[in-house]
């Protein structure tokens, strides 16, 4: 069982930089690919980015590509997603979430564990 807390969002212009923040509970955290979704009204949910247990993989949407930077500490149970020349069509609700036993995942059906989100807005 993992639990997830997303922390770090807000109101940024555009252009500015956000760094957002999952935590994870549990032990194992390490084991587990985890990934940064987003979702705005009357969209479905998208995939933004993700990284593979080790770190040494990471993916992203090509939306944000060369935009955002995801990493993590598995030291410290937690991965960030680095938001940088934020466009207001970023704005969204961001939710982190993981995986056990996936390489990589692009899909949220993919996923097992889900944070509660935080809001991100980017003003024009």
């Amino acid at each position: 069982q993992v639990q997830l807390v997303e922390s770090g969002g807000g109101l940024v212009q555009a252009g500015g930089s956000l760094r957002l923040s999952c935590a994870a509970s549990g032990r194992t955290f390490s084991r587990y690919t985890m990934g940064w979704f987003r979702q705005s009204p009357g969209k479905e949910r998208e995939f933004v980015a993700g990284i593979t247990w080790s770190g040494g993989t990471t993916y992203y949407a090509d939306s944000v590509k060369g935009r955002f930077t995801i990493s993590r500490d598995n030291a410290k149970n937690t991965v960030y997603l680095q938001m940088d020349s934020l466009k207001p069509e970023d704005t969204a609700v961001y939710y982190c979430a993981a995986v056990a036993g996936k390489f990589s995942a692009r899909r949220g059906a993919e996923y097992d564990y889900w944070g509660q989100g935080t809001q991100v807005t980017v003003s024009s």
